[in-house]
């Protein structure tokens, strides 16, 4: 039951990343999941390594899709890059 909670709250959390950043993403439902459970991921490192969050705690929604915003800004400069 863990892994179907966590596809689809990276489901939820991609969706909403994809709606604040700027600009198209041109992203499927499998990359808008992977966005979103990475997203998370990034913000529980984060957020453990600015003391913000003791370890084995969750990111919660907020910092999940902070992560998920960095994450997708990541992934357009990279994108943009490969296509020059």
């Amino acid at each position: 039951m863990g892994i179907i909670s966590m596809i689809i709250v990276g489901f939820i959390v991609g969706l909403i990343a994809r709606a604040v950043m700027p600009g198209e993403q041109k992203l499927g439902i499998i990359m808008t999941t992977v966005l979103g459970i990475i997203g998370s991921i990034v913000a529980g490192y984060l957020g453990h390594a600015l003391g913000l969050y003791s370890p084995g705690e969750g990111a919660g929604w907020i910092g999940s899709i902070i992560g998920a915003v960095i994450v997708l800004f990541i992934y357009g400069m990279v994108v943009r890059k490969q296509m020059r």
